[in-house]
């Protein structure tokens, strides 16, 4: 069983995926939803049947300050569909302050294609969401 990382975003999601033993994870792709969660969902339902996953992990954008915001109230939203629509499997979310920040620095450091960034963030961003996630799992299990 794997878990699948989401970076949601108004335009953009982006997601990840761990290797099958839950160790790394990697990027799978952006979703370029336009603002539909219908796309979203419908590509999802593809993922889901390609892949066996039993837990979903999307981040929660809150401020810097450990407020919500505008943004966190639409993504806890989409949450609350993925929550209905797929009620078997487990949903978690982590905070994803500093994610995007940390994509585009890894970019810069790999000298990624200024033309090729946007394509690339939300990607890069599912995957520390779910290293987060993973990270989290593992300080758990050494408590």
């Amino acid at each position: 069983m794997r878990i699948l990382g989401i970076d949601y975003g108004d335009s953009r999601t982006g997601l990840a995926i761990t290797d099958p033993l839950n160790i790394t994870a990697h990027g799978l792709e952006t979703i370029n939803n336009k603002g539909s969660d219908k796309l979203i969902l419908k590509r999802l339902d593809e993922i889901l049947n390609q892949y066996e996953i039993n837990t979903i992990v999307i981040g929660r954008p809150i401020n810097m300050n450990g407020t919500e915001s505008e943004r966190t109230v639409i993504t806890d939203k989409f949450i609350h569909k993925l929550k209905c629509k797929y009620n078997k499997i487990k949903i978690e979310t982590v905070d994803e302050r500093l994610t995007t920040v940390a994509a585009h620095k890894t970019m810069n450091f790999l000298d990624i294609d200024k033309n090729k960034k946007k394509s690339l963030v939300d990607t890069i961003s599912a995957i520390y969401i779910l290293e987060t996630y993973l990270n989290k799992i593992k300080n758990e299990m050494t408590n």
